[in-house]
């Protein structure tokens, strides 16, 4: 069961970041302009390109199970920033504050389980584990 619920982990953590990626790679100027409204004006197309990157080699690192701590750390390496720049509660308006501690909150779980991936691997079900097994070259 151990297992299971580990790759099922695996899968629910990557899907969120695969669809963050895909989502800036679907609305490109809208994620930039959203850029622009927090204040990130540097450089955007390298930074936003560069950051769709990381999504997408961290996510499917997390989802194959592949060097899944280092896709973590990666995706980490994204998602904490984020969290602080966009669910910033405690410098937002009134009207906000609110709906925005919850996001926070939430990003905080989502980092919880990131340093849980990084802290035990991908588990028993993960193609790094079937490569050992296999015995194949890595």
């Amino acid at each position: 069961m151990k297992d299971i619920a580990e790759l099922l982990a695996r899968i629910l953590i990557a899907f969120v970041f695969i669809y963050e990626a895909l989502d800036a790679i679907v609305f490109f100027n809208k994620t930039k302009a959203t850029m622009t409204a927090y204040g990130i004006v540097w450089q955007q197309d390298l930074l936003l390109k560069f950051l769709i990157g990381i999504l997408l080699v961290g996510g499917v690192l997390v989802l194959i199970g592949y060097h899944a701590r280092l896709g973590a750390v990666l995706l980490l390496l994204y998602w904490l920033p984020y969290t602080l720049i966009v669910y910033s509660f405690w410098d937002d308006a009134p009207d906000y504050k609110r709906i925005h501690a919850i996001y926070f909150m939430r990003n905080l779980a989502i980092i919880g389980s990131l340093l849980l991936l990084i802290a035990n691997g991908a588990g028993r079900f993960s193609i790094k584990r079937l490569i050992y097994i296999m015995k194949l070259p890595r």
